[in-house]
C-alpha cells in the first residue's frame, strides 16, 4: 500500500512553510514505523506538495477538488491532503475527513517556524485520526468511525493522554515530536505489537 501525504500550500506561502514541509516528511516516516505496529501493514510513505493558486470565490479549493486530484493521481493510492482551508463538511471533531483511500485535514500553521510540539499536538493527532478511521475501515472493523470518534473525546475531555513518540519514533515521557490517537482499547484484527 502507498500512502501519499499532500501538503497543501498557497504559492505565496512557499518559501515561510519550508520548515512545516519537512515535518510532513518526517511525520510520513513516523506513521509508516505506527501503522507497521498498530495493523500490521507495511506501507510505502511518499510526500510532496500540492501549490495552490489564488481563486475566486466560485473557484474555491474545495473537498472536491481534492477528490478529482486523488482519482486523477490514482485512486489506488491512499492520498493524504494536508490543507490550508477547512473540509467544507466533515463528521469529525478534529476538521477531516476520510473516504476510500482517501484523507484530509485542516492543517494549522505554528506561529514560529520551529514549533514541532505546535505541529504534534495539532496536526499530528488530527492525521492520526482520520489514519485510524480509515486503516480501521480496510481491516473490515464494523465501529471505525464510532469507536475512533470515541476516544477522541476522551483525549480531548477525560484527560486521556495522547500516544507520545520522540523524533527517533520511539515511546517518549518527555517532549514528543509526534502524537498519536491511543488505539490500544479496541481489539481488531492487524494489530500485533505496541511501539
Amino acid at each position: 500500500m502507498i500512502l501519499h501525504f499532500v501538503f497543501v500550500v498557497r504559492e505565496e506561502d512557499l518559501d515561510d512553510r519550508r520548515g512545516e514541509f519537512e515535518y510532513v516528511q518526517q511525520m510520513g516516516r513516523f506513521f509508516q514505523v505506527w501503522i507497521r505496529a498498530r495493523f500490521s501493514l507495511d506501507v510505502e510513505v511518499r510526500c510532496d506538495q500540492m501549490i495552490t493558486h489564488a481563486r475566486s470565490m466560485l473557484q474555491r479549493l474545495d473537498t472536491h477538488t481534492l477528490i478529482d486530484d486523488h482519482r486523477s493521481r490514482g485512486s489506488g493510492t491512499f492520498h493524504f491532503y494536508l490543507c490550508h482551508f477547512r473540509p467544507t463538511w466533515t463528521d469529525c471533531t478534529c476538521e477531516g475527513y476520510h473516504s476510500e483511500n482517501f484523507g484530509m485535514v485542516f492543517w494549522r500553521r505554528p506561529k514560529a517556524q520551529d514549533d514541532w510540539l505546535f505541529l504534534a499536538e495539532k496536526n499530528c493527532t488530527t492525521v492520526s485520526h482520520e489514519l485510524a478511521h480509515e486503516l480501521l475501515r480496510q481491516a473490515g472493523y464494523k465501529r471505525y468511525g464510532t469507536d475512533v470518534h470515541d476516544i477522541w473525546t476522551r483525549h480531548l475531555f477525560d484527560g486521556l493522554e495522547f500516544e507520545q513518540y520522540g523524533k527517533d519514533f520511539e515511546r517518549t515521557d518527555v517532549e514528543p515530536w509526534f502524537l498519536a490517537i491511543d488505539l490500544s482499547s479496541l481489539e481488531y484484527g492487524r494489530r500485533v505489537s505496541t511501539l
